[in-house]
């Protein structure tokens, strides 16, 4: 595009543009992890407390009855060692989670399973890549309820079919995931970790 025809789309959908910047604004962020006790942390839209009982070799992440999430680790682990832990652990529900939701909407979409990752992204809640047929999955999403899941993961599914966000990707997404709609706007009502993210 030259620049002249950047500018103009810019210019025609600068209220838009004011308009998203003010919803970013307004979302609920989360603090830094510090993984202590008492820290709040979000688990497929649910908030809970971390309870951290040090003395624990081999570190384990578990719910309580009472809303808190018990998280055993090693007596004295660096800040570090209790992210990565604690992160090695979101990453295995996450899979848990997403194995059975990936497997039916393949089959429902009528795709040959594709191959699927879990990573940490910045600004992406999901990508894919239609030439090697591999979606990734934010790791992020863990925090998120499951039906916020299930939307991004249809949703990197359809871009299997269909590169943009067209026509054609809408009346898919309206096929396979028929509340997307909805989905997407929790998504991104939802509290976010340190970025401005939306999809």
């Amino acid at each position: 595009m030259s620049d002249d025809a950047i500018r103009l789309a810019v210019v025609t959908r600068l209220n838009w543009i004011k308009a998203k910047r003010k919803e970013f604004e307004k979302q609920a962020r989360e603090s830094q992890r510090e993984y202590v006790s008492g820290e709040t942390h979000f688990v497929q839209g649910r908030r809970y407390r971390l309870n951290v009982i040090e003395g624990r070799r081999t570190p384990k992440v578990s719910f309580s009855k009472s809303g808190w999430l018990d998280y055993q680790i090693p007596v004295n682990s660096a800040h570090d060692e209790r992210e990565r832990y604690f992160q090695n652990w979101q990453r295995r529900e996450l899979r848990r989670l997403a194995e059975p939701i990936i497997s039916d909407a393949a089959y429902r979409m009528e795709l040959r399973r594709p191959d699927w990752g879990i990573r940490r992204m910045k600004t992406k809640w999901g990508s894919c890549n239609a030439e090697a047929r591999r979606i990734w999955l934010n790791l992020e999403l863990f925090k998120k309820p499951i039906g916020c899941l299930q939307y991004i993961i249809v949703h990197e599914l359809v871009h299997l079919y269909v590169r943009h966000h067209n026509d054609d990707f809408h009346r898919r997404m309206d096929r396979y995931l028929p509340l997307w709609r909805n989905l997407r706007d929790e998504l991104n009502r939802e509290p976010l970790a340190h970025e401005d993210w939306t999809y």
